[in-house]
């Protein structure tokens, strides 16, 4: 689990605060290695440059057909689910009224057997989160935004969660050792979230709580990083008719643009675009820390996913349209590079149940227009480390 592994290379230590000059530091020092897959080779056919062993296809395309449907625009967060022998990837699509999500289920070993919409008509479904119970959490990042529960499996009709909160949902990641959901909100002064459900498995009913500084509110990030100990309150009101979640507690910390949002292993790790940081919550011992915080390599932080290992898969929102690979011995290295790319953004990191594939989209694709036409969804298979 990476929060052990972070405990035995002197990271997020249950009895002193690792400081955000410590990570960035050793971001820094990092940025100069090649990473723990080596350096990228140069881009190959579908304009991917990997590591050497790595290789690249495209699964999908904007408005092109996919298992006899058309792909949706503008692609965003996703996640991987077993079925039987084979698996099924989930994408968001970050369009206004007709979001949505859609979903691609591949054979044992790989093929496309078809595809489908598990949500349809919604607004701005930008990432999300799988839950343990395999349902995939669709959030729409809009003023009152919703999270809409999906069966990726194409069984069951999606459900709105309001208990869940109306805000500019980003992303979400679930706890099951504490059985709660944590959520990020996509505002310059947004906060962070969990959801404790009534039932754990059923998101129908819970309390919304506010992630608070100990003894006092503040930013989280772009005026001043408050780290160490860190309380929990509830928010009054969660259907935020009149007054908005993160300004109904006012011991609430304010972090500058929350997007992507991972838990492994006791620590909950959620990106800030305001401010270029990867953060840290000790869900063990109530604590937030800073785990990335530099200028390079890694610029544009945006959606995130982890591995057994240990490792962290963080995409960029422009930037150089990079996967950066953050180790659990905080080396920062790029694990793989779009070319040509230039006004898009990288969504959706996602690995299939083995490890073995990892599938990402890039936006708005080469021509970078806003509407997403020109999406492009990827799958890499190599020699992951498991």
């Amino acid at each position: 689990m990476l929060r052990r592994t972070l405990l035995r290379t002197g990271g997020l230590t249950a009895g002193a605060a690792l400081t955000g000059s410590l990570w960035q530091g050793a971001a820094c020092v990092s940025a100069r290695g090649t990473g723990h897959y080596g350096p990228l080779r140069a881009p190959d056919a579908n304009g991917v440059a990997l590591p050497e062993g790595f290789t690249s296809r495209i699964v999908a395309r904007t408005g092109r057909r996919v298992g006899g449907m058309l792909w949706h625009a503008a692609p965003d967060g996703g996640a991987c689910f077993p079925d039987g022998a084979g698996w099924i990837y989930v994408s968001n699509s970050e369009i206004p009224l007709l979001g949505g999500a859609s979903a691609i289920r591949f054979g044992a070993g790989g093929e496309i057997l078809g595809a489908y919409r598990i949500l349809s008509g919604t607004n701005l479904n930008c990432a999300g989160g799988r839950t343990p119970w395999n349902t995939w959490l669709s959030c729409e990042e809009t003023l009152r935004g919703r999270v809409f529960e999906c069966d990726p499996y194409g069984g069951r009709a999606a459900m709105p969660r309001l208990a869940m909160g109306r805000f500019k949902h980003e992303a979400a990641a679930c706890d099951p050792d504490r059985q709660v959901v944590y959520l990020t909100e996509d505002e310059r002064d947004g906060c962070f979230y969990r959801f404790r459900p009534d039932v754990w498995g059923d998101l129908t009913a819970g309390r919304l709580e506010v992630l608070c500084g100990n003894g006092g509110g503040g930013k989280g990030g772009g005026g001043g990083a408050i780290t160490g100990p860190v309380t929990w309150e509830r928010v009054p009101n969660p259907a935020a008719p009149l007054k908005a979640t993160r300004h109904q507690v006012g011991a609430a910390l304010h972090f500058s643009g929350g997007e992507g949002c991972h838990y492994d292993g006791g620590v909950c790790f959620f990106t800030t675009k305001g401010d270029n940081r990867v953060w840290a919550y000790d869900a063990e011992n109530g604590r937030l820390e800073i785990a990335y915080d530099a200028a390079s390599p890694l610029t544009g932080v945006d959606n995130i996913t982890g591995t057994p290992a240990g490792d962290l898969y963080v995409a960029e929102d422009g930037g150089n349209m990079e996967i950066n690979l953050i180790t659990p011995d905080r080396l920062v290295s790029p694990f793989l590079r779009v070319d040509g790319h230039a006004g898009s953004e990288i969504t959706g990191p996602a690995f299939s149940p083995d490890g073995r594939r990892l599938y990402f989209s890039s936006q708005r694709g080469a021509r970078g227009d806003s509407a997403g036409t020109d999406g492009v969804t990827y799958e890499v298979t190599g020699p992951f480390r498991g």
